[in-house]
Protein backbone atom coordinates (compact mmCIF):
# COMPACT_ATOMS: atom_id res chain seq x y z
CA UNK A 1 0.00 0.00 0.00
CA UNK A 2 1.16 3.68 -0.69
CA UNK A 3 -0.22 6.48 1.09
CA UNK A 4 -0.23 9.84 -0.40
CA UNK A 5 -0.25 12.15 2.77
CA UNK A 6 -1.03 15.74 2.27
CA UNK A 7 1.09 18.09 5.06
CA UNK A 8 0.30 21.53 6.35
CA UNK A 9 1.18 24.49 3.98
CA UNK A 10 2.35 26.71 6.87
CA UNK A 11 0.41 25.86 10.37
CA UNK A 12 1.41 22.70 11.73
CA UNK A 13 -2.04 22.48 13.34
CA UNK A 14 -2.99 21.72 9.62
CA UNK A 15 -2.87 17.94 9.54
CA UNK A 16 -5.86 15.38 9.95
CA UNK A 17 -6.16 12.97 11.99
CA UNK A 18 -6.36 10.27 9.42
CA UNK A 19 -3.11 11.78 7.98
CA UNK A 20 -1.29 11.31 11.63
CA UNK A 21 -2.65 7.88 11.84
CA UNK A 22 -1.43 6.63 8.46
CA UNK A 23 2.29 8.43 9.66
CA UNK A 24 2.21 6.20 12.51
CA UNK A 25 1.18 3.40 10.96
CA UNK A 26 3.19 3.21 8.28
CA UNK A 27 6.54 1.27 7.53
CA UNK A 28 8.42 3.50 5.54
CA UNK A 29 7.96 7.48 5.22
CA UNK A 30 9.17 9.13 2.24
CA UNK A 31 9.96 12.68 2.32
CA UNK A 32 11.01 15.08 -0.02
CA UNK A 33 13.41 17.03 2.54
CA UNK A 34 13.90 15.08 5.79
CA UNK A 35 15.26 18.26 7.44
CA UNK A 36 11.65 19.83 6.72
CA UNK A 37 9.52 16.64 7.50
CA UNK A 38 11.13 16.41 10.63
CA UNK A 39 9.85 19.52 11.93
CA UNK A 40 6.67 18.04 11.29
CA UNK A 41 7.23 14.74 12.60
CA UNK A 42 8.75 15.77 16.02
CA UNK A 43 5.44 17.80 16.46
CA UNK A 44 3.58 15.11 15.82
CA UNK A 45 5.75 12.96 18.03
CA UNK A 46 6.30 10.30 15.46
CA UNK A 47 9.39 7.68 15.02
CA UNK A 48 9.38 6.33 11.83
CA UNK A 49 12.20 5.51 8.91
CA UNK A 50 12.10 8.00 6.38
CA UNK A 51 13.67 8.05 3.11
CA UNK A 52 14.43 11.23 0.93
CA UNK A 53 12.50 10.83 -2.30
CA UNK A 54 12.49 14.05 -4.58
CA UNK A 55 13.16 15.21 -8.42
CA UNK A 56 16.42 14.24 -8.50
CA UNK A 57 16.75 10.79 -7.18
CA UNK A 58 12.79 9.98 -8.12
CA UNK A 59 13.64 8.03 -11.30
CA UNK A 60 16.65 5.90 -9.75
CA UNK A 61 14.89 4.71 -6.52
CA UNK A 62 11.19 4.12 -8.00
CA UNK A 63 11.87 0.44 -8.88
CA UNK A 64 13.26 -0.57 -5.68
CA UNK A 65 10.45 1.23 -3.87
CA UNK A 66 8.16 -0.39 -5.92
CA UNK A 67 9.72 -3.94 -4.77
CA UNK A 68 9.73 -3.14 -1.55
CA UNK A 69 5.93 -2.82 -1.91
CA UNK A 70 5.78 -5.96 -3.53
CA UNK A 71 7.04 -7.31 -0.75
CA UNK A 72 4.65 -6.42 2.01
CA UNK A 73 5.72 -2.46 3.04
CA UNK A 74 3.19 0.24 3.59
CA UNK A 75 4.76 3.42 2.36
CA UNK A 76 3.67 7.40 3.49
CA UNK A 77 5.03 9.51 0.49
CA UNK A 78 5.09 13.38 2.01
CA UNK A 79 5.89 16.56 0.46
CA UNK A 80 7.76 19.64 2.12
CA UNK A 81 4.19 21.38 2.21
CA UNK A 82 1.06 20.09 0.34
CA UNK A 83 -0.44 17.35 -1.66
CA UNK A 84 2.02 15.12 -2.86
CA UNK A 85 2.26 15.36 -7.13
CA UNK A 86 0.30 18.94 -7.17
CA UNK A 87 3.97 20.52 -8.21
CA UNK A 88 5.88 17.94 -6.46
CA UNK A 89 7.21 14.74 -6.61
CA UNK A 90 4.56 11.51 -6.40
CA UNK A 91 3.17 11.25 -10.42
CA UNK A 92 6.48 8.73 -11.24
CA UNK A 93 5.88 6.41 -8.12
CA UNK A 94 2.15 6.54 -8.11
CA UNK A 95 2.14 5.23 -11.81
CA UNK A 96 4.77 2.41 -11.39
CA UNK A 97 2.52 1.44 -8.58
CA UNK A 98 -0.59 1.15 -10.38
CA UNK A 99 1.14 -0.87 -13.06
CA UNK A 100 2.40 -3.12 -11.25
CA UNK A 101 -1.42 -3.40 -9.08
CA UNK A 102 -0.11 -1.62 -5.55
CA UNK A 103 -3.17 -0.44 -4.03
CA UNK A 104 -2.64 3.89 -3.88
CA UNK A 105 -4.54 6.09 -1.81
CA UNK A 106 -4.53 9.76 -1.37
CA UNK A 107 -5.67 11.31 1.57
CA UNK A 108 -7.73 14.94 1.34
CA UNK A 109 -5.66 17.40 2.57
CA UNK A 110 -4.01 20.89 2.38
CA UNK A 111 -2.91 22.23 -1.21
CA UNK A 112 -2.29 25.88 -1.33
CA UNK A 113 -4.17 26.75 -4.58
CA UNK A 114 -7.35 25.90 -3.17
CA UNK A 115 -7.73 28.35 -0.15
CA UNK A 116 -6.07 30.92 -2.55
CA UNK A 117 -8.70 30.32 -5.14
CA UNK A 118 -11.82 30.40 -2.69
CA UNK A 119 -10.86 33.27 -1.13
CA UNK A 120 -10.01 35.10 -4.17
CA UNK A 121 -12.96 36.76 -5.18
CA UNK A 122 -13.08 35.32 -8.42
CA UNK A 123 -15.20 32.57 -10.27
CA UNK A 124 -14.40 29.46 -8.65
CA UNK A 125 -16.89 26.98 -10.63
CA UNK A 126 -14.21 26.70 -13.36
CA UNK A 127 -10.48 27.25 -13.24
CA UNK A 128 -7.32 26.24 -14.89
CA UNK A 129 -4.50 25.24 -12.70
CA UNK A 130 -0.96 26.02 -14.24
CA UNK A 131 1.43 25.58 -11.37
CA UNK A 132 4.55 27.10 -12.35
CA UNK A 133 4.83 28.89 -15.59
CA UNK A 134 8.16 27.45 -17.84
CA UNK A 135 10.74 30.21 -17.10
CA UNK A 136 11.83 30.58 -20.91
CA UNK A 137 11.37 27.99 -23.65
CA UNK A 138 7.49 28.05 -24.54
CA UNK A 139 6.52 30.77 -22.10
CA UNK A 140 5.39 33.27 -24.86
CA UNK A 141 3.76 30.61 -26.60
CA UNK A 142 1.51 29.61 -23.02
CA UNK A 143 1.03 33.28 -21.79
CA UNK A 144 -0.78 34.12 -25.45
CA UNK A 145 -2.90 31.25 -25.35
CA UNK A 146 -4.01 31.59 -21.63
CA UNK A 147 -4.94 35.45 -22.43
CA UNK A 148 -7.71 33.81 -23.75
CA UNK A 149 -8.59 31.13 -21.33
CA UNK A 150 -12.74 31.70 -19.99
CA UNK A 151 -11.69 30.25 -16.90
CA UNK A 152 -10.36 31.83 -13.68
CA UNK A 153 -6.52 30.40 -13.62
CA UNK A 154 -4.25 29.31 -11.16
CA UNK A 155 -0.34 30.11 -10.81
CA UNK A 156 2.26 29.11 -8.49
CA UNK A 157 5.50 31.45 -8.43
CA UNK A 158 8.27 32.18 -6.59
CA UNK A 159 9.12 35.95 -4.48
CA UNK A 160 11.50 36.44 -6.56
CA UNK A 161 9.58 36.28 -9.79
CA UNK A 162 6.48 37.18 -8.78
CA UNK A 163 6.50 40.95 -9.85
CA UNK A 164 7.97 39.99 -13.39
CA UNK A 165 4.95 37.87 -13.42
CA UNK A 166 2.65 40.30 -12.73
CA UNK A 167 3.92 42.52 -14.90
CA UNK A 168 4.27 40.29 -18.03
CA UNK A 169 0.63 38.88 -17.15
CA UNK A 170 -0.59 42.14 -17.45
CA UNK A 171 1.20 42.67 -21.38
CA UNK A 172 -0.87 39.46 -22.20
CA UNK A 173 -4.27 39.98 -21.01
CA UNK A 174 -4.39 43.19 -20.14
CA UNK A 175 -3.48 45.90 -16.95
CA UNK A 176 -7.08 45.64 -15.95
CA UNK A 177 -7.70 42.45 -15.40
CA UNK A 178 -8.40 41.36 -11.67
CA UNK A 179 -6.38 38.81 -9.90
CA UNK A 180 -5.84 37.84 -6.61
CA UNK A 181 -1.92 37.27 -5.19
CA UNK A 182 -2.35 35.00 -1.43
CA UNK A 183 0.81 34.68 0.52
CA UNK A 184 2.02 32.80 3.00
CA UNK A 185 -1.34 30.83 3.14
CA UNK A 186 -2.39 29.83 7.24
CA UNK A 187 0.66 31.95 8.26
CA UNK A 188 1.06 34.61 11.06
CA UNK A 189 1.69 37.30 8.38
CA UNK A 190 -1.03 35.92 5.62
CA UNK A 191 -1.71 38.28 3.20
CA UNK A 192 -4.39 38.81 0.52
CA UNK A 193 -3.72 41.36 -2.32
CA UNK A 194 -6.72 41.87 -4.77
CA UNK A 195 -7.08 44.42 -7.66
CA UNK A 196 -5.99 44.69 -11.02
CA UNK A 197 -2.78 43.49 -12.54
CA UNK A 198 -1.55 46.99 -12.86
CA UNK A 199 -2.52 47.58 -9.22
CA UNK A 200 -1.26 44.46 -7.67
CA UNK A 201 2.16 44.31 -9.25
CA UNK A 202 2.41 47.97 -8.23
CA UNK A 203 1.88 47.24 -4.74
CA UNK A 204 4.27 44.30 -4.66
CA UNK A 205 7.20 46.38 -6.43
CA UNK A 206 6.96 49.01 -3.85
CA UNK A 207 6.12 46.01 -0.73
CA UNK A 208 8.71 43.50 -1.54
CA UNK A 209 7.55 40.09 -1.59
CA UNK A 210 8.45 37.48 0.60
CA UNK A 211 7.04 33.61 0.93
CA UNK A 212 5.23 31.04 -1.06
CA UNK A 213 2.79 32.49 -3.44
CA UNK A 214 -0.25 31.68 -5.46
CA UNK A 215 -1.72 33.89 -7.94
CA UNK A 216 -5.00 33.85 -9.20
CA UNK A 217 -6.48 35.48 -12.54
CA UNK A 218 -9.59 36.11 -13.78
CA UNK A 219 -11.00 35.01 -16.44
CA UNK A 220 -10.99 36.61 -20.54
CA UNK A 221 -14.08 39.35 -20.15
Amino acid sequence: MLYLVPTPIGNLQDMTFRAVEVLRQADLLLAEDTRTSARLLQHYQITKPVTPYHQHNEHKVVHHLVDQLKAGKTMALLTDAGTPGVSDPAFLLVRECIRADIRVECLPGATAFVPALVNSGLPMHRFAFEGFLPPKKGRHTLLTKLAEEERTIVFYESPMRLVKTLEELATYFGPDRPCSVSRELTKMFEENKRGTLAEVAAYFAEKGVKGEIVVVVGPKP
